[in-house]
């Protein structure tokens, strides 16, 4: 019974959502299934970010061994912020801090499989935002306050 229902709410937000719309499929996917949501106590790298458009993003990075072991974001923004929050928050996995220089606003699009022009602006938000959590924990680990 539970199991016929979450293919029907599915089916349901299928319809619903918009039919791609410019969105990649990886995108399109992330929105039915969002990950890596939700912050966490004790990140050794941590910014918040307002985009011009108003929307605020967070990201969480825990560091082990010189390399980010967990990562996650919030956002009060829309659909396609969280989308690019996620995306973020998963590009980061594994990577070293000269690797995580890597996620740009470009690369999380690619790793999307694109998004409509009006809502590009948010990977890039994602990406500067992936960026000042990274400052963060520099900025930690030189002073030794890590």
């Amino acid at each position: 019974m539970a199991e016929d229902l979450n293919e029907d709410v599915k089916n349901l937000q299928k319809a619903i959502l918009p039919k791609n719309d410019g969105y990649g499929m990886a995108a399109f996917d992330r929105m039915l299934n969002p990950i890596y949501r939700g912050a966490f106590s004790n990140s050794d790298g941590y910014a918040r970010v307002t985009g011009p458009c108003g929307d605020t993003m967070e990201i969480f990075l825990k560091f082990d061994n010189d390399r980010i072991e967990r990562a996650a974001f919030e956002t009060d923004g829309c659909g396609s912020s969280a989308v690019c929050g996620s995306f973020a928050a998963e590009m980061a996995f594994g990577k070293t801090p000269d690797e995580l220089l890597d996620v740009t606003g470009d690369r999380i699009l690619e790793k999307m499989g694109g998004a409509p022009e009006n809502e590009q602006h948010c990977a890039f938000l994602a990406g500067e935002t992936l960026q000042e959590a990274l400052s963060n924990y520099m900025i930690k680990t030189t002073s030794g306050s890590k």
